[in-house]
């Protein structure tokens, strides 16, 4: 009887991959993609990345050996593939799940995963590293960074690559370009260069040759090499893009069209026998396999779940209308101003969309400036024009800005400049889990002088900050928000300054005193309603502003009241907690402090229901700590 089982069943691990012949690779490569589409239609996740190197993915696995050679993934949201074929298949539905595998690399989650990734470009360093602590230990295992052509936008890949140039160890950078940033070279040249860079017999020609030089004399044979070099060189320039590459130290091939498995699987192999640092430029199409996602690439680079696997048509979800998310307050908001002010400036580091700039870029396109994966760049840029008189507003996640605090600290604060940082995804994110959630900007900004940190508890207050902060401070501003939708609070048209450094009371009490900074005021305010039905009854304030911090509000509250409580969705160190303990150690208060936040600890991926419960962060457990607190029986 004939075995029904597709290819892909047949699939255990990545040795499996090896006897395969190339016919049988591209089946493999189109049931992958079939099953990935499945899989996000029902589940969510990345999506338009890992479409688009299906045929690497299966090419990879099929020349290396992962138990022993090391795959770095960029990234890393583009691994799903990967993943199925070294042996996570069956637990792909717990994707990005809480207690499932997690929707990125992870060293701890399987051996074939060679490095945790999760921030843009990373790879190359990461390899580098890899191999020379192969190299110094004498270990013989090949190492390979893929990296896509919008991380290669990082100044820290071309740091990398220069590095690698020098060093001359055996690595190899596969960039992916998917023509999101990159411009790929086509047509006839394209085929003349892939038969001319990884030619069997040219490379070989060519390595025979170099011998051949090196047994003249030294200063023939100098003069010889120099002159191949040159010649080689110049073809590739003319031809190719990739003298700036070699200019690096990494020998250049390509480009290849990455969805032809032959001859990725024959440029694999030919590049396993180059013993120094090289460049495989694969061309490949985001989004590879599934109409709807090659047609609108960045709306599919991720997807929620609940499409067709045809036509790409969403369900429609029942029930009320959502209301607005902070990122589109945000972005409408910003428009409004700078539509009515031509010194207004929009600033993002290759997320027009996450941040809703895109609003903006649509609205005024000669005042938005996207600089790619570069966050540091961006800040700076934002300091220089500020500098000459603009007002930038510069929009990115809290866990990227991480990688620009020496220029919020050296080109921003230390010059007092008037930059504003709408810091998107700050709080816990869900399912892209501890690689991407904002759980320390309260943080690592605190302690930087002169910069006024705010954070809304609903849109109209993010209306109100935005507008505080272009005209009403003079000097850098911080405005922090979470990920997803406001409370749904009806929205004025207009906009009301704030008063730097004050807070507001949201409740009146008796008992104990809930400081509360951001979104967490709808908590605070549900632990006080469960607190009150048991006959506890809580004032709650919410701060507005970590720094200048309310001391004044503090000191009136504390005068009163013998328990104070902090609460926020930033890390337990450094943040509101830290400034009210400060405040109350230098004042000599003799009140007492609970603070709750989130835990010195990385917090897990999963549903955000799934890790305000297991940090402790939902309403019943806030009330349950006010409670033991307030009644002297904490632990």
């Amino acid at each position: 009887m004939a075995d029904s089982r597709s290819l892909l069943d047949t699939i255990n691990s990545p040795r499996d991959l090896k006897k395969l012949s190339i016919r049988q690779l591209e089946t493999l490569a189109n049931e992958c993609r079939h099953e990935l589409i499945n899989l996000i239609s029902l589940n969510g996740g990345h999506f338009a990345s890992s479409l688009g190197v299906t045929e690497l993915s299966v090419a990879l696995h099929h020349v290396y050996n992962t138990e022993k050679d090391r795959i770095v993934w960029d990234v890393g949201h583009q691994a799903y593939i990967h993943k199925m074929l070294t042996g996570r298949r069956e637990r792909m539905n717990s994707n990005r799940k809480y207690g499932g595998i997690s929707g990125f690399p992870k060293i701890h989650e399987s051996p074939h995963d060679a490095f945790g990734t999760g921030h843009a470009s990373t790879s190359i360093s990461a390899a580098a590293g890899i191999a020379s602590a192969r190299d110094l230990k004498g270990g013989n295992e090949k190492v390979i960074a893929v990296i896509g052509d919008g991380s290669m936008t990082g100044g820290m890949a071309f740091e990398a690559m220069n590095h690698l140039g020098d060093l001359k160890n055996d690595v190899l950078v596969i960039l992916n370009d998917n023509q999101m940033a990159i411009s790929p070279s086509t047509g006839g040249l394209k085929t003349h260069m892939v038969n001319f860079t990884l030619n069997k017999t040219y490379n070989k020609a060519r390595r025979l040759l170099w011998e051949s030089m090196s047994m003249m004399n030294n200063d023939l044979a100098e003069r010889a090499k120099t002159s191949l070099r040159r010649l080689e060189d110049g073809m590739k320039a003319a031809l190719t893009p990739g003298a700036f590459f070699e200019a690096l130290g990494l020998r250049y091939f390509g480009p290849i069209d990455g969805h032809n498995m032959g001859q990725l699987v024959r440029a694999l192999r030919e590049m396993q026998q180059l013993p120094h640092p090289k460049l495989l430029h694969v061309i490949t199409t985001k989004g590879k396999g599934f109409l709807p996602a090659e047609e609108n690439q960045s709306d599919w680079h991720a997807h929620n779940g609940g499409f067709d696997t045809v036509t790409g048509i969403t369900a429609k979800k029942e029930g009320p209308s959502a209301t607005p998310k902070y990122q589109e307050v945000f972005g409408e908001a910003l428009v409004e101003m700078a539509l009515k002010d031509p010194a207004i400036t929009a600033i993002t580091a290759a997320m027009p969309t996450g941040t809703s700039l895109d609003m903006f870029q649509k609205a005024i396109p000669d005042r938005f400036y996207d600089v790619g994966i570069a966050e540091g760049h961006a800040v700076t840029f934002a300091a220089g024009q500020a500098l000459e008189g603009l007002k930038p507003v510069c929009a990115i996640y809290s866990t990227f800005l991480q990688r620009a605090l020496d220029q919020v600290i050296h080109d921003v604060a230390l010059q007092n400049l008037p930059v504003v940082f709408a810091i998107d995804r700050a709080g816990l994110v869900g399912e892209d889990g501890p690689t991407h959630h904002g759980a320390f900007d309260l943080s690592y900004l605190h302690a930087v002088p002169g910069l006024t940190i705010m954070a809304p508890s609903d849109g109209q207050e993010l209306r109100d900050m935005l507008h505080t902060a272009l005209y009403h401070i003079n000097g850098p501003v911080a405005i922090r928000y979470p990920r997803g939708s406001t409370s749904g609070k009806e929205m004025r048209k207009n906009f009301t300054a704030l008063e730097p450094g004050k807070g507001r009371m949201l409740k009146e009490g008796t008992g104990p005193v809930i400081l509360t900074l951001g979104t967490m005021a709808a908590t605070a305010l549900e632990a006080g309603r469960l607190l009150e039905n048991e006959g506890i009854s809580v004032e709650i304030a919410d701060m507005r502003f970590l720094k200048p911090l309310d001391t004044a509000l503090i000191d009136r509250l504390s005068a009163s009241a013998t328990h104070i409580v902090t609460l926020e969705e930033n890390s337990i160190i450094g943040g509101l907690g830290s400034a009210v303990a400060d405040h109350l150690s230098e004042a000599s208060k003799k009140t007492r402090l609970l603070r709750i936040g989130l835990p010195d600890a990385f917090v897990t991926h999963g549903s955000m229901t799934d890790l305000y419960r297991e940090t402790g962060l939902d309403a019943p457990a806030v009330a349950e700590k006010i409670r033991l607190f307030y009644t002297g029986r904490e632990s």
